[in-house]
């Protein structure tokens, strides 16, 4: 379970290109106190990657992503905010600046109401995902290490 008063929450890989369960883990580092964030600007796949307190908020989130056919979500159970990215999930159909403020204000959020310690939120999640960097990441697939090249077994049998 996740422990955010120990900065300990639950981190979620939905792939976006075919039906499959879920990567799941444990991250620490993103000092959200409440709900959860989600983003389909997850570098490299651009899959979607949500951190939260809760299973019900992670999946609020991710669902708030799917519905607008990407984006990036930020909430809890009674308020939800939600910037649209459209094309491949990564891109506005709105102007420039108005995607800018909208991003800013979503930042904000984040750090108001959701009681995140981070200045750019989502620019730290978009980078929870990209395997090249090390050390541990989160794929599609399950945990990576960017050392070492390779899907790490987390579970040793004896």
């Amino acid at each position: 379970m996740p422990a955010p008063e120990r900065d300990l929450l639950k981190i979620v890989v939905v792939n976006r290109y075919t039906d499959a369960p879920p990567a799941v883990g444990f991250v620490t580092g993103m000092k959200l106190q409440r709900g959860a964030i989600a983003s389909s600007v997850a570098h490299d796949s651009h899959n979607i990657v949500a951190v939260g307190v809760s299973d019900e908020d992670i999946c609020r989130m991710v669902n708030a992503v799917i519905a607008e056919r990407g984006g990036i979500a930020a909430g809890r159970h009674e308020y939800l905010e939600v910037l649209p990215l459209p094309v491949a999930g990564i891109m506005s159909l709105d102007t420039g600046p108005r995607v800018a403020a909208r991003y800013a204000e979503l930042s904000g959020f984040v750090r108001r109401k959701l009681r995140c310690g981070l200045e750019a939120p989502f620019m730290t999640l978009s980078f929870l995902a990209l395997l090249v960097i090390p050390k541990l990441k989160l794929s599609d697939l399950g945990v990576f290490d960017g050392e070492g090249f390779r899907l790490v077994d987390l579970w040793v049998e004896e």
